[in-house]
């Protein structure tokens, strides 16, 4: 078994070390060429990799708050567009009913060009079915 405690290296792998000067028992610090067990290199330091986390954090956190304050702003200009329509159609009632139209045949009309959309659509779908069954027939 080739542990490699007796030759100066620490086999626990979270404290990894490779001092050739390290022996139990001695004073001073054995951790000094310490070796991460998350991948980090020769140069970077745990204060690094924690400054680049935070930054990572923060800037991950700015961006969600720039998204929520942008959708707070689309929500509140489709409440000022909603106003605006809303008046507009006030408006436009207020201008019928000067004219001496009744809010009630307004009503009548609107409901009259419902019914003449599906009486249009009822039409279409009536004209493609006769249009394939003649198409049937002639073939």
């Amino acid at each position: 078994m080739s542990s490699g405690a007796g030759r100066g290296e620490n086999v626990n792998p979270l404290f990894r070390t490779n001092n050739p000067n390290f022996a139990p028992g001695q004073q001073g610090n054995s951790y000094s060429t310490y070796q991460s067990p998350y991948g980090l290199g020769e140069n970077q330091t745990r204060e690094d990799h924690a400054l680049k986390e935070h930054n990572f954090f923060s800037s991950a956190n700015n961006t969600l708050d720039e998204y929520l304050e942008r959708g707070r702003a689309v929500l509140g200009d489709l409440g000022d567009q909603r106003e605006m329509l809303k008046g507009t159609q006030r408006k436009l009632y207020s201008v019928g009913t000067t004219l001496g139209i009744s809010g009630d045949t307004i009503r009548m009309v609107e409901r009259r060009a419902k019914q003449d959309k599906w009486i249009f659509w009822g039409g279409v779908v009536v004209f493609i079915i006769f249009v394939y069954f003649v198409l049937k027939w002639l073939r």
